[in-house]
């Protein structure tokens, strides 16, 4: 229990102020516990970041089954998928944590690597080959994790407004591309 309210303010704070921002102190007031208790259940600094960054297992498998969503339908399904996870009480905070302190944390980095290529590339069925397979689930990657970054960390309008929606009828034209058309 006292781990877990330790954790939830350790992803708030990290999601909010980065990795150099939060001190420990800052989290043991948020979670409202001694700064020992921090300490005592997670050591440092650095295995905090790395509990707080460890996406939940109920997402990653939300993604390994969108992926098996019917070709024709894929690119919806994909940004449905990441609207949902951004949405969600337990998911988005891990996500928001993750994209916010993975440009200077090398540890966050290479675990956001990690998932990416796992997650988001490893179990891709496109494309005719490796490669082609590859550079189809890279592009798309990088379009949700770029939507991401617009919309829920740095928060740029009009998309951080913008309705589900809107954004699906938007973005999935474009992932559909990537999932079914010639790339050149």
């Amino acid at each position: 229990m006292l781990a877990a309210r330790i954790l939830a303010a350790a992803r708030e704070a990290f999601a909010t102020t980065g990795y150099a921002g939060t001190t420990m102190r800052a989290i043991a007031r948020a979670a409202d516990v001694d700064p020992a208790l921090v300490y005592h259940y997670f050591g440092s600094k650095e295995a905090l970041l790395d509990a707080a960054t460890d996406p939940p297992q109920r997402w990653l498998d939300g993604v390994a089954a969108t992926w098996a969503t019917p070709v024709d339908r894929l690119g919806e399904a994909l940004i449905r998928l990441m609207l949902g996870a951004w949405a969600d009480d337990e998911i988005g905070p891990v996500l928001r944590a993750i994209l916010q302190t993975a440009a200077h944390e090398t540890t966050t980095r290479e675990k956001l690597r990690r998932v990416v290529e796992g997650s988001l590339l490893g179990v891709s069925q496109l494309g005719t080959d490796d490669a082609d397979r590859l550079r189809r689930s890279g592009l798309i990657s990088s379009q949700l994790m770029g939507l991401a970054m617009v919309r829920y960390v740095w928060r740029i309008e009009p998309v951080a407004s913008m309705t589900d929606d809107a954004l699906v009828a938007a973005v999935a034209p474009t992932l559909q591309r990537y999932i079914e058309h010639d790339l050149g």
